[in-house]
């Protein structure tokens, strides 16, 4: 990509009513726009962000054997009536819309009810099961405030897994090779360091459920760590009882301000039975499918990466998200970096190309901002030292190489890291 085609401009300011410093880097840059409070549309370089974390996901999730679906947004109200949380005072953050024909419909917010429902058309026999269906989808929730940014939006990508396993044993299994394949994601988003799997409330279904939580000034939870063992512990389920039971000591837990960035729950036949999601076992008798849901907002981690990953520049993408391996900038040698431009693309190499005419200050200041993690140069003084500059994100001061030395660093940089 040509930066002079690319039709989003980065501001020098965000808008005065957004407060979080990720809508701000993210408007500033040109990745998303704000439409409304808690509403933003993803422009070309947001877009090219928000589909790799979601190719990350898809990738673990398929890895323990997730498949792929699609579901309508729109919901028909019967089977949430059933399950009991059509009505506002169970769920308070329904949006609700009607046909002409004077049809209440919901938009959802979560799928359980939707997909429990569908299942019953393909689930009859144990071995039907296990099934581990997921989605990466648009969800929407009337959040009484939106001031976090893309991180708590009205609107929002989420992916949503269900597991629906023959008993408890099975679920068991499969609900700690998910916890495995979140840990993977985190690691591959360049926040598994920050990210602490937390024990939380597990409601009516089982002792505890997971929150994955990663440490933040502008997370909305508080939690608990064991630096020691690795163990936190949300505020919520913070007593005497539940610190036996995972050997902890409060002396030795810290307290952090933390996002949550995914959770994964045991429901047991919470939905099935009310919906009537049965099963014949090997003996023939009719049992209730066990069943178990797995959450990662895509859009409130993209927000979380830019407000751990960030500095007084701007942002700091990890190499897998990017939106470009690599941000090329011309210094007037527009024809020295053009050839080169298309030499990496002939490579495999995902360039950003800044061949703007704009000064030097104003094009190293969007590149900061902008936040892809490695840079080159093409000026007349690196082509006079012998080549090209080159310097990650994070570094002062880059080096000169000239371009056999180039080409061998991008390749390990981009094919051996990704």
């Amino acid at each position: 990509m040509k930066q002079s085609k690319l039709f989003t401009k980065t501001r020098k300011e965000a808008p005065a009513d957004e407060v979080s410093k990720n809508a701000e880097l993210l408007i500033r840059g040109g990745f998303i726009n704000k439409e409304m409070a808690g509403v933003y549309s993803f422009l070309p370089l947001g877009l090219r962000v928000m589909n790799k974390i979601s190719n990350i996901v898809r990738e673990e999730m398929n890895s323990i054997g997730g498949q792929e679906v699609k579901m309508t947004v729109l919901q028909d109200p019967e089977p949430w009536i059933k399950s009991g949380r059509w009505s506002d005072d169970v769920v308070d953050n329904w949006f609700k819309t009607k046909l002409k024909n004077e049809t209440e419909l919901g938009l959802a917010f979560t799928h359980e009810e939707a997909l429990t429902e569908m299942l019953k058309n393909h689930i009859n026999s144990y071995k039907d099961l296990p099934i581990y269906p997921y989605q990466i989808q648009a969800k929407f929730r009337n959040e009484a405030r939106a001031k976090s940014g893309v991180m708590r939006g009205r609107e929002f990508l989420m992916k949503d897994m269900y597991s629906f396993s023959k008993n408890e044993e099975e679920h068991l299994a499969f609900y700690e090779e998910a916890k495995k394949a979140y840990k993977k994601i985190y690691d591959r988003c360049g926040i598994g360091h920050l990210t602490y799997v937390t024990f939380a409330s597990g409601g009516s279904f089982s002792k505890y459920s997971h929150e994955f939580q990663t440490l933040t000034g502008a997370g909305e939870d508080l939690i608990y760590v064991d630096e020691e063992s690795g163990i936190a512990v949300n505020q919520e389920v913070l007593n005497d009882e539940v610190l036996t039971s995972l050997n902890l000591s409060r002396e030795k837990l810290v307290e952090h301000k933390a996002v949550e960035v995914g959770n994964i729950f045991t429901l047991g036949t919470k939905y099935s039975e009310p919906l009537e999601l049965n099963f014949k076992d090997e003996d023939g008798k009719e049992q209730k499918v066990f069943m178990g849901s797995y959450g990662i907002g895509v859009t409130r981690l993209l927000g979380t990466i830019v407000e751990v990953l960030s500095d007084d520049k701007g942002i700091i993408w990890p190499k897998e998200v990017s939106p470009f391996h690599v941000h090329l900038i011309s210094l007037g040698e527009n024809e020295k970096a053009n050839e080169l431009y298309e030499s990496l693309q002939k490579e495999g190499i995902d360039v950003l190309f800044d061949d703007r005419e704009a000064n030097a200050g104003e094009k190293f200041a969007d590149s900061d901002l902008l936040g892809i993690p490695m840079r080159i140069v093409v000026s007349k003084r690196s082509l006079e030292e012998g080549g090209y500059e080159i310097k990650s994100r994070t570094e002062e001061k880059g080096k000169i190489v000239n371009s056999d030395e180039l080409l061998k660093e991008l390749k390990d940089y981009v094919f051996k890291t990704l």
